[in-house]
């Protein structure tokens, strides 16, 4: 049973938010839910459906199996990812982090970073070994080994007729075709629970062994973004059936020090053949049109009971059906315009991607379980767009999950800070699950990622202010407080503080040896320091006279001409077309964050007028349009929070299966999908000090919603 936080019995303002604000009829969340199923017709290389629980993930291709996964390899990759599956390449050369250091200058103290070189080899080598190890594993390809009645096997072109509906409600993939003129009939699920698909098959093929299931073990690649599939080095890996009976089979698939293990259970008659090394197939044996199985991943050969291909269907359908009925919700269909509909479906889609992509214990790579990008490893400043629209909408619970991971982390972090000469805790950027860092030129320069720790504690301790939630969380605060109150330097009156340089903002085009004082950063120091006071307060403490220190410092964004830089040191923010790509951070200092003592809304407004006429927006990402929509919202502007983020742009793109489509490179971008919740969570209920509803919403625009919760 969900508790009820204080924080929502002695608001009564906040009170409001737990139901529809346009009509008092209940939405009807199946009705809306439904209508975004989605519908695929051909082998759509770039509408490959998923399903998944969020610590595991399963991408099929038009047959409702990894069948043909060269066709989808350069679209959104059939991918089988876990939480818990990495490999790193034997370190033969005996690498040191060390190894890859360059030292820069904070005033007069020399800060060692690791960082990217092309020369010498042996630096180069090292920077590579960290940035691709451990990189995430594909556990393997599950699909149909199909043939025709000639016995060839059968191409993409032979099948026809293809008919498959993701139902959203129910997390089912149906999936139906025909080959030579007979259909087969596919039903996908995933455990809710446990890394397990489960699979129906259909067909009358099935009788003439027509129809086959293969499983195939990959060796990594190694690849900065790829499918993370090799068929190549069969010497280099180990598979192998370690344990058979009439119903089921386990595996064994080693990688150098890696090993996990593969579980088959079937109903009915079946047969394994060893095609080649790593390459099996489960051929249906007996006299029947139906066959079903099911597929669990496990780091370890222990597995439980398996249920019936029935049982897995029906918990899946109850664990997606609690998600729907708890949570958030908003219904678009009675805003005539055109638009609403698209909002809705990505808001559906972003709902049901972000549960099975991001939801683990982990903060998750930006492709999250689909295919990898950088090797498969999260960026810890991608954390806010990943965690915090779980709070908005009335979902705590499934942040806190990857929270702890923090904890994990923490040695690392700490040591990191002390590598560097500073106090508390330095958060990595691109990391590993257990806190590694990987070498950059861009990352490692990188700090606004250090302030998020502080803003999810702060959404758990509104959800539950008790003293639970302030000892769970008060050390990764008041450490990351440190390190913020350190970082920060003042300047020769020691009146006015300095961030950088060496610095990299968020807006990731300005220069890390010439960059201090940009404007998002100042203003998550102002916020993030204030929070970790009020922490202390809650706790009995007295405040702490550094981080106030820095507090009461922190300099007015600079402006010129009556519109905020992108930093103190880049006057010539709005003449330099370097300066003007990227993220438009300046607008997140009043979007993503509420207004501090050092933002004018006046000159904000000015800002974002330029910013939106004059941005060279094919330069940007997945969630600047839903970071610049905030900044519309809170600056009483719905009509431009509209067109920010329904965009014409390449990188505003939203795929039939709801991805959001970057690049070739990047054909899915979950950070977009995150910012559109959390955006849409502010439009209908409001932010801090405003929370009138559907505040973002133009006024002929009619949004109904439930159990959303105002940004801070």
């Amino acid at each position: 049973m969900k508790r009820i936080s204080l924080f929502r019995v002695v608001l009564p303002a906040v009170c409001m938010i737990f139901s529809s604000v346009v009509s008092g009829q209940k939405i009807d969340r199946r009705v809306l839910v439904s209508r975004h199923d989605v519908e695929n017709n051909s082998f759509d290389t770039l509408s490959s459906l998923s399903v998944g629980n969020g610590k595991f993930a399963f991408t099929v291709d038009a047959t409702g199996l990894q069948t043909f996964p060269e066709l989808y390899k350069n679209g959104v990759c059939l991918g089988t990812q876990s939480e818990w599956g990495w490999h790193s390449f034997p370190d033969t050369a005996g690498f040191r982090l060390e190894e890859t250091f360059q030292y820069f200058d904070s005033d007069g103290k020399k800060v060692p970073y690791a960082v990217q070189w092309s020369e010498p080899q042996r630096k180069k080598e090292a920077a590579d070994y960290f940035r691709i190890n451990p990189h995430r594993l594909h556990l393997g390809i599950i699909g149909f080994e199909l043939k025709k009645n000639d016995n060839s096997l059968v191409e993409p072109k032979d099948i026809q007729a293809i008919n498959q509906k993701l139902n959203l409600w129910e997390g089912l993939v149906a999936s139906e075709f025909e080959i030579e003129n007979e259909k087969i009939k596919v039903e996908t699920v995933c455990d809710g629970n446990k890394d397990r698909i489960a699979i129906s098959v259909i067909s009358e093929r099935l009788k003439s062994r027509k129809v086959g299931i293969k499983i195939r073990f990959p060796y990594p690649t190694g690849g900065f973004a790829d499918d993370a599939i090799s068929w190549d080095n069969n010497e280099k890996h180990h598979s192998e059936i370690i344990a058979e009976n009439s119903n089921s089979a386990v595996f064994i698939h080693k990688i150098d020090t890696t090993v996990y293990f593969l579980k088959i259970n079937w109903a009915g008659k079946a047969e394994i053949l060893e095609k080649e090394p790593h390459y099996f197939i489960v051929k249906p044996a007996g006299n029947s049109g139906n066959f079903s199985f099911s597929a669990e991943f496990s780091p370890k050969n222990y597995f439980s009971e398996t249920p019936d291909f029935g049982k897995i269907k029906n918990q899946a359908a109850d664990f997606w059906e609690k998600y729907w009925t708890t949570g958030g919700a908003v219904d678009f269909s009675e805003t005539p315009d055109p638009r609403a509909f698209e909002l809705e479906r990505r808001v559906v889609l972003s709902q049901y991607l972000e549960r099975i992509q991001c939801a683990g214990n982990f903060p998750p790579q930006e492709t999250g379980l689909t295919y990898n990008s950088w090797y498969g490893k999260p960026h810890l400043e991608m954390h806010w767009w990943h965690g915090v629209h779980w709070a908005y909408w009335n979902r705590t619970e499934l942040l806190e999950k990857s929270l702890n991971y923090y904890n994990v982390i923490f040695e690392k972090a700490k040591k990191k800070a002390e590598t560097q000469g500073y106090k508390g805790v330095r958060w990595q950027k691109m990391t590993d699950h257990n806190g590694n860092d990987s070498p950059s030129g861009v990352g490692e320069f990188l700090i606004w990622q250090q302030p998020h720790i502080i803003y999810f504690a702060e959404l758990c301790y509104r959800e539950n202010p008790d003293k639970s939630t302030l000892e769970k969380y008060a050390q990764l605060v008041f450490a990351t407080a440190d390190f913020m109150a350190d970082l920060a330097r003042f300047d020769s009156t020691g009146t006015k503080v300095r961030l950088g340089p060496p610095l990299i903002p968020a807006q990731e085009s300005l220069e890390k040896e010439k960059t201090f004082n940009p404007p998002f950063e100042l203003a998550y120091w102002h916020w993030g320091l204030s929070v970790a006071q009020k922490w202390r307060e809650r706790m009995g403490l007295p405040p702490d006279k550094n981080w106030q220190n820095v507090i009461d410092n922190i300099p007015p964004f600079v402006q010129k001409d009556g519109l905020y830089l992108a930093a103190e040191s880049a006057p010539d923010s709005y003449s330099n077309p370097k300066y003007i790509t990227d993220h438009p951070m300046v607008l997140g200092a009043f979007g993503m964050l509420p207004e501090t003592v050092k933002t004018d809304p006046a000159v904000m407004n000015s800002t974002f007028e330029y910013v939106k006429k004059n941005w060279n927006w094919t330069k940007t990402w997945g969630w600047d349009y839903p970071m610049a929509a905030m900044c519309a919202v809170r600056l009483g502007k719905p009509d431009d929070a509209i067109e920010l983020l329904l965009m014409e742009v390449q990188k505003n793109t939203y795929l039939k299966n709801g991805h959001n489509y970057q690049d070739s490179r990047l054909r899915i971008y979950l950070p977009g999908n995150g910012g559109i919740l959390t955006t849409v969570a502010m439009m209908c209920a409001g932010f801090s000090g405003n929370n009138p509803s559907n505040t973002g919403f133009p006024k002929d625009w009619k949004v109904k919603w439930e159990d959303l919760i105002p940004v801070f």
